[in-house]
């Protein structure tokens, strides 16, 4: 057993609670943030949900990524740092610059504590959107070597804060971050059991569509990851030597569209998807819906995305062996009717 301490950003994030729960089952004793420490409960409840017999070895310090307060004190002592926090948008900002800058300054206000801290590596939770929203054509499976460009046309706010924050790591790291070391993740949609009762963008969408909210299922194409397996990666990550100045795409592998999730869900859970839609809802309805419809705006700019990806470098180099996009797609379904989301009858 281990007793590095280990800061983790973003503490009641829906990835963050399950890599404090493996953290801490591993023996690390862990300092997470909190944008307020009246959350704290919070995940003191998600690691009790976890199974974690207390008392647990875990710090709290209330930072936000959009100010220097604190960070100094959240890296002290720590071997490793897993920035896995993004900043919080009630509301999607008018310009994109106020979501981008943010993520860019965010990133770099946690690792220059970090540095400073002494820590050695820095594992930061980026995204697909980082890797594969390029509208050029790949040749065969889309991997680590590919970069979104943040200059193209039609790219999200969200989906550019994401490279750019990443691009910006990467850029520091080689400027003036050594000896401190870097590894990057980017996961794919992330699914399977949640540890509290709080819905993420991706179970918000499951949830739509169990309840029959969504009325019709647009032909979206995921790549998916299990949360659990993402923690796992990310610690794989941390302390493996061969990811030092590596990325790795987190998926299962292979893409599973939308309507392939209704029949799932249809078929494994008949009770609580009794309300799932089997209408298909065609790519040029959601396009022409965007010009008037919120919902149907932000699905648009995921259409046509090549998701045809690969997990070869995490399973290579890091021994990584993640569960099935099924197992993760029906324990985030088990986890909305647990928690009360998703009536089943």
């Amino acid at each position: 057993m281990t007793h590095q301490n280990v800061l983790v950003t973003g503490g009641t994030g829906f990835v963050a609670g399950h890599v404090i729960l493996q953290l801490l089952q591993k023996g690390y004793t862990v300092c997470t943030t909190l944008r307020s420490l009246g959350r704290q409960n919070e995940i003191i409840d998600m690691l009790r949900n976890g199974g974690l017999p207390e008392p647990f070895s875990i710090r709290f310090v209330e930072a936000d990524l959009t100010g220097d307060d604190n960070w100094d004190d959240a890296a002290a002592g720590c071997t490793f740092a897993m920035h896995i926090a993004s900043p919080i948008f009630l509301r999607l900002p008018r310009r994109a610059d106020d979501m981008i800058r943010p993520a860019v300054d965010g990133t770099l206000r946690v690792l220059k504590a970090a540095r400073k801290a002494g820590v050695k590596r820095v594992v930061m939770t980026s995204n697909y959107g980082a890797v594969g929203y390029s509208k050029k054509k790949v040749r065969g499976l889309i991997n680590e070597k590919s970069w979104t460009d943040p200059k193209q046309r039609g790219l999200s706010a969200y989906n550019r804060s994401k490279v750019l924050a990443e691009l910006a790591a990467w850029n520091y790291i080689r400027s003036e971050g050594e000896p401190m070391e870097l590894s990057v993740i980017n996961p794919m949609a992330v699914f399977g059991p949640s540890l509290g009762p709080g819905l993420s963008s991706g179970y918000e969408l499951l949830k739509n569509i169990m309840t029959g909210q969504m009325k019709a299922i647009p032909k979206l194409a995921l790549g998916i990851v299990d949360v659990r397996d993402l923690a796992d990666l990310h610690i794989r990550a941390m302390t493996n030597p061969a990811a030092r100045g590596e990325r790795f795409l987190a998926l299962c592998g292979g893409a599973m569209t939308l309507p392939q999730v209704a029949i799932l869900l249809r078929n494994e859970m008949p009770e609580a998807s009794r309300n799932v839609s089997q209408k298909v809802l065609p790519n040029t309805a959601i396009r022409l819906a965007s010009l008037f419809n919120a919902e149907a705006r932000a699905i648009a700019p995921m259409l046509g995305v090549d998701r045809n990806a690969s997990n070869e470098k995490a399973r290579f180099v890091l021994g990584w062996q993640p569960r099935s996009n099924e197992e993760a797609i029906l324990a985030a379904a088990e986890s909305l009717v647990k928690f009360g989301h998703v009536a089943s009858e």
